[in-house]
């Protein structure tokens, strides 16, 4: 398998949820299967059954982030620099038709939020973004035609 890569900031907080899921979780899980199973017949408890569809994602997450952990490549963000565009570059960039300005990092795809201004390296923006420096612009398909946009600043923080 390839390595993922991955933020520091990325790599601490599927840590954290890793740790989590194993130490809190699936303890509280495996109470509530207890307490169900004291309620009597199982076949029509609800509770047992809701208790382990939990433990079953419970266990499925704890496996992905394992895998995640297991093939991470952590970029150090901080003691990256540059005039174009790469992973973990912060990119404020300009929406050419309406005039927005946008800003975002390209991280790795485990840690990407569009909402928190994180997009994955892997989208077609942040290919689109990869290798241009201030001043270029680049297009990017999207479901209503093409966007074309200017990258304004690069910074790698």
């Amino acid at each position: 398998m390839d390595k993922i890569p991955m933020t520091v900031g990325g790599h601490q907080a599927l840590t954290l949820e890793y740790q989590h899921r194993t130490a809190n979780e699936r303890r509280r899980i495996i109470d509530a299967i207890s307490e169900a199973r004291a309620h009597g017949d199982l076949s029509e408890n609800a509770e047992y059954s809701a208790a382990k569809e939990q433990q079953s994602l419970n266990e499925g997450r704890i496996q992905e982030l394992e895998s995640m952990l297991a093939l991470a490549d952590i970029i150090d963000v901080s003691k990256l620099s540059g005039d174009s565009v790469k992973f973990g570059a912060t990119v404020t960039f300009l929406d050419e038709d309406t005039e927005e300005e946008k800003t975002y990092q390209v991280v790795g795809d485990p840690e990407a939020d569009a909402s928190g201004g994180r997009i994955s390296i892997s989208s077609p923006i942040a290919r689109a973004m990869i290798g241009k420096a201030e001043g270029d612009s680049f297009e990017v398909s999207a479901p209503g035609g093409a966007r074309s946009y200017e990258i304004v600043k690069i910074r790698y923080i």
